[in-house]
């Protein structure tokens, strides 16, 4: 019984070498460009599995055989920065004084379909009593109800449509802003915009951000939903399974040439940069990288926990951001899931200006 044991250990314990090597290799996965490898781009989408299974590894080992908890420990180590990317980890620390809240929301159109009838639009209640000096939404158009709801708070409002008349992306601000401009990139319906805002007598780029949707329809969704509950067949979740891969692999390929765009903006713009947005896209992804090498993703910086942003039919994933450049010290950036009328959850942080060293300057 002690030897069948001890292979039963040895070789659950192999099991766990194969998922902490696997883990390590789709945390590189946001290495690969899309536009040469679309369908493996994305397979940044399982990484927190891999973390949930080396999790449970680690919980056994402890109970059975505590040396071979070495094995996920190493597996996290290895995985650290894919890891803290997709789960970070950080102390709490006071917001302090004279730091701007920024929030970045994808409205989706203000969910009038889901607003309850004869009372104000809830989205339009929660960003005015959010407190945000600066309020960056995606899938919103500036109509005579936004300003009149919203002038009491924000007082300069401006949009950038994409240059197709798709998408549309408002800005609110409670400081002046100086213009706007759409980032320019190939797109049906998304679009990119930099406005320039005045804060403090100094100007701050703030971009906003609608990448290249899933391309899944309502019917893929929901196909996607009914697999997650099992009440797909085996073939049928084959089938369904490859199809969605490669129109994910598409879309991502679409999106990946944008963010470069928008990384070629950041860097053409000086050293005081605020970047929000719907990035459509997982933090193991191409997409996130290309931007996080230019700035600092605020959510990984002083956030905690997965922070799921989406959160419609069984998808659950953060793909809505705020990144900032080093001149920006980022602080409690959240996810707020109090509000569910939209399919995105809003995400928001207060950043400090850092002091003028020879380092940041």
């Amino acid at each position: 019984m002690k030897k069948i044991k001890d292979l039963t250990l040895q070789i659950i314990a192999g099991a766990n070498v194969a998922t902490a090597v696997t883990m390590f290799l789709v945390g590189l996965s946001d290495r690969i460009n899309p536009t040469e490898h679309p369908i493996m781009a994305n397979i940044g989408l399982i990484f927190p599995g891999f973390i949930f299974i080396n999790f449970c590894f680690l919980v056994f080992f402890a109970v059975f055989r505590r040396r071979y908890m070495l094995i996920s420990l190493l597996g996290f180590v290895v995985s650290y920065s894919s890891v803290r990317t997709y789960w970070p980890l950080n102390i709490s620390r006071d917001v302090p004084p004279g730091s701007i809240k920024v929030m970045s929301y994808n409205v989706h159109n203000f969910a009038s379909d889901n607003a309850p009838e004869g009372h104000d639009n809830p989205i339009l209640e929660y960003i005015i009593n959010s407190d945000a000096d600066i309020v960056c939404l995606q899938e919103a158009v500036i109509t005579d109800n936004l300003r009149n709801a919203v002038k009491d708070v924000y007082n300069y409002v401006d949009s950038v449509r994409s240059k197709n008349g798709g998408d549309c992306l408002v800005l609110l601000s409670k400081y002046p802003i100086k213009s706007s401009e759409r980032i320019e990139y190939e797109s049906k319906n998304n679009v990119s915009a930099a406005f320039r805002v005045v804060v403090d007598e100094e100007i701050v780029t703030v971009i906003n951000n609608h990448f290249e949707t899933s391309g899944l329809s309502l019917a893929d969704r929901a196909g996607f939903k009914d697999m997650v509950k099992g009440k797909a067949g085996s073939d049928t979740m084959r089938a369904e399974s490859k199809r969605l891969a490669v129109k994910l692999g598409e879309s991502a390929k679409i999106r990946a040439p944008q963010a470069e765009a928008v990384a070629e903006y950041v860097r053409n713009s000086g050293d005081n940069v605020i970047l929000c947005g719907d990035f459509n896209d997982n933090p193991i992804s191409y997409t996130h990288r290309t931007l996080a090498r230019e700035l600092t993703d605020c959510y990984v910086e002083s956030g905690n926990g997965p922070g799921i942003s989406y959160h419609h039919n069984a998808i659950f994933v953060r793909i809505d951001n705020i990144m900032c450049s080093k001149l920006w010290q980022p602080y409690k950036c959240k996810v707020d899931r109090s509000i569910g009328y939209s399919d995105h959850y809003p995400i928001y942080c207060w950043l400090k200006k850092r002091g003028k060293d020879k380092n940041n300057r």
